[in-house]
């Protein structure tokens, strides 16, 4: 399977063998037999490369799946064991990943040097749960994710504050009531988090009266906290992107009542080993900045 990914992938018999270090009958030998297991064809040669056949495209995410769950299960095993070395897959949201994880890997490389690892940022829960159900990452750190089947820790909460500029009417308050920002221009971002099917400032500035009005639509949280910085608007993120990454440069204040969510680590087994190890680390980190 993992030749035949390879091909797909390459869309060349020959690419492919030299990307695996074999030779090309071997390769081709290979594909003969995994198509001979199956039923029929997976593979064409076209003018420009190597296609997928109907069977083949309903092979392939079966296929993607099986190799990643290879790998995993060998992870696991090794974390399991509390073995060093090898890697761990991490997702994390990008506001987690700019906002927390720059602390948290340094602690976690300072006490487990062996262990690389590889960071996955996304811009919803929901892909964070598609990432480590599809077996591209071992675990997901991010907001408790609504349909998950697996193991679930609560390992902290995070507050959403507002970014203003510093010479903002606001800057020099510590707390404002959200009705008081009915006039005021925002900043928002393709991240933001859905509540009760709307988007969160939407579903949240109509309890209190009134529908925000948009200045800019971003793609990232840090990109939108530059923005407030910056007099465009101001922007509603994650206190510890605002606070620890990207806005020095601007203001910060809590919404009354404050605005928190709960931050989770979520992973298809109960964690062990190395997993259980991360998870702790992750608890020591946000129990500072509780």
């Amino acid at each position: 399977m993992e030749y035949f990914l390879t091909v797909v992938e390459e869309s060349s018999f020959t690419r492919a063998a030299e990307v695996l270090h074999v030779t090309q009958p071997a390769l081709s030998h290979q594909i003969k037999a995994l198509e001979k297991s199956v039923g029929g064809p997976l593979l064409e040669r076209m003018t420009r490369g190597v296609g997928l056949t109907p069977m083949g495209r309903a092979f392939l995410p079966h296929a993607e799946l099986a190799v990643r769950s290879a790998a995993r299960a060998e992870r696991a095993a090794r974390a399991a064991a509390g073995a060093e070395g090898g890697e761990l897959h991490i997702a994390a949201l990008h506001a987690v990943a700019v906002g927390l994880l720059p602390e948290i890997f340094a602690r976690w490389r300072r006490a487990h040097p062996g262990v690389q690892l590889l960071l996955h940022e996304y811009g919803t829960t929901e892909q964070l749960e598609e990432q480590v159900e599809r077996g591209v990452a071992d675990l997901a750190i991010g907001p408790r994710p609504s349909h998950w089947t697996g193991s679930v820790t609560g390992v902290g909460e995070e507050e959403i504050v507002l970014a203003v500029p510093f010479d903002d009417r606001l800057a020099g308050r510590t707390h404002v009531e959200l009705d008081e920002l009915s006039e005021l221009a925002w900043v928002r971002c393709a991240m933001e988090p859905v509540v009760h099917g709307r988007r969160f400032l939407d579903w949240a500035c109509a309890q209190a009266g009134f529908s925000p009005r948009t200045a800019v639509w971003t793609e990232h949280t840090s990109t939108a906290v530059r923005m407030a910085a910056a007099g465009v608007g101001i922007a509603a993120a994650p206190a510890h992107v605002v606070r620890g990454a990207v806005g020095e440069d601007c203001a910060v204040v809590s919404v009354e009542p404050a605005w928190r969510r709960e931050l989770t680590v979520f992973t298809r087994s109960e964690p062990t080993g190395v997993l259980a190890a991360f998870v702790r680390t992750v608890s020591e980190v946000l129990a500072v900045h509780a």
